[in-house]
């Protein structure tokens, strides 16, 4: 069962050997480790930006080895009630870490993010910094 979602600057600490990240995922059991399908265009996104076939390669690996969730019809709803509450607070987050975090609410998993400043706005949101 998923209980970890990672954020993109969660992957690419672990992918750059940045923080205790790598370690932590080392002693976790792969079952409880997922990435958002937002999170793994993010990457795709880097990738191609930078022309780095040694990040391709890197992406490429790490992909093959966590469990990559769907954006579904459950998370959607999330994110509208967030995004909407976010912005009626006048305190948004930017749609891909509003996607990620209404992902991670939908699923009931932790976030692993080293983004405080963003994760304490989404209220129920539960947190974690493995930097």
């Amino acid at each position: 069962m998923t209980k970890y979602l990672l954020d993109t600057n969660t992957v690419s600490f672990a992918l750059r050997g940045v923080g205790a990240v790598g370690d932590r995922l080392r002693d976790s059991d792969p079952t409880e480790i997922a990435v958002a399908a937002v999170t793994e265009a993010e990457l795709w996104f880097g990738v191609r930006k930078l022309g780095s076939r040694k990040l391709e390669r890197a992406v490429v690996g790490f992909m093959d080895a966590v469990m990559v969730l769907p954006f579904d019809r459950a998370a959607a709803r999330s994110y509208g009630t967030l995004r909407a509450l976010l912005e009626a607070r006048g305190t948004p987050i930017g749609i891909a870490d509003t996607m990620i975090a209404a992902q991670a609410l939908a699923t009931g998993c932790t976030l692993v993010t080293n983004n405080r400043r963003h994760v304490r706005r989404v209220p129920g949101l539960v947190a974690e910094d493995w930097t």
